[in-house]
């Protein structure tokens, strides 16, 4: 196996077409046919299978393709350090975001763009378990996490960035809203607008509720903070959610003391699989996105 090959193979999994994955690398569609064919020849196993839908990973293939993506990886951050000690850095730095974006944050990647402007920055929008998940997999340099509660994977660090009190939103006429506290016991029954699986909020309301002793009633979910705001207020239900999320809203808003529930915002790395580039963010990272320079 060689990276070419690698690199064909990997093309091929994440496109799902010999086609595209030939105009992605650049080459004739016959030249990764027959790396691929050389590749499963070696190796003594099929690797993808056709069907009417494109081309699919066989259960080989599914098991190759992580250590694929590792071998590119480090062989991508091997050259990074090479050319970081003639004092120039090049390459990819890659950061995840989980939520609403963090004006800090843009701040910092554009000061890091002028100190480094040979490196091409990728900047993507998951919800929080993928963004660990590609974190623990060497997928990316850094991400802006909601910080869960339960422990992060060894190789993973974080720094807590922010903090947010979670407060309950109800519609002003709402019989609730002529409480100014309320404890999680209270919700159980109460039809519930939260965020998608994956995400940190829809954990800490689920972790709240399982300890009370209930699941939440969930009527509604929604990708976006902004929509549950929406939601909440065209009636349909009631949120826990972050207070900074109800600036503006013609909602009432009842703090949560019964267990006191935070949203706490972190920078999160993998101290493995960290490329010179994003050493360097993580460097100027930690001046511009401190805990108390938030709002």
């Amino acid at each position: 196996m060689d990276l070419r090959q690698m690199s064909y193979f990997v093309a091929v999994a994440e496109e799902g077409q010999f086609t595209r994955a030939a105009a992605r690398e650049s080459v004739a569609q016959p030249a990764i046919s027959a790396q691929i064919r050389r590749l499963e020849r070696e190796l003594g196993e099929r690797l993808f299978h056709r069907d009417q839908r494109g081309v699919g990973l066989t259960a080989a293939g599914e098991a190759l393709l992580p250590h694929a993506r590792a071998a590119l990886a480090a062989a991508a951050r091997g050259r990074d350090t090479i050319a970081s000690l003639r004092g120039v850095l090049h390459g990819r730095l890659r950061i995840g975001v989980s939520g609403p974006g963090d004006r800090r944050l843009a701040a910092a990647l554009g000061e890091f763009h002028r100190a480094h402007p040979g490196i091409e920055i990728t900047l993507g929008e998951r919800h929080n378990e993928p963004l660990l998940e590609a974190l623990a997999g060497g997928e990316l340099d850094a991400a802006v996490i909601g910080l869960p509660d339960e422990p992060l994977p060894p190789q993973l660090r974080a720094r807590v960035i922010a903090e947010d009190a979670v407060v309950l939103a109800v519609p002003r006429e709402h019989p609730l809203s002529r409480s100014r506290t309320i404890a999680i016991a209270a919700l159980r029954g109460q039809p519930m607008i939260t965020l998608t699986r994956g995400t940190g909020l829809r954990a800490t309301l689920e972790g709240a509720c399982r300890d009370a002793g209930f699941a939440p009633r969930i009527i509604a979910e929604t990708s976006q903070l902004g929509h549950m705001v929406e939601l909440v207020a065209a009636g349909l239900g009631i949120a826990v959610m972050p207070g900074s999320a109800l600036a503006g809203a013609e909602l009432a808003v009842l703090r949560i003391t019964r267990p006191r529930l935070l949203r706490r915002t972190a920078l999160a790395w993998n101290q493995v699989t960290t490329t010179p580039a994003g050493r360097a963010f993580l460097a100027l990272a930690e001046a511009r996105l401190r805990l108390d320079d938030g709002e």
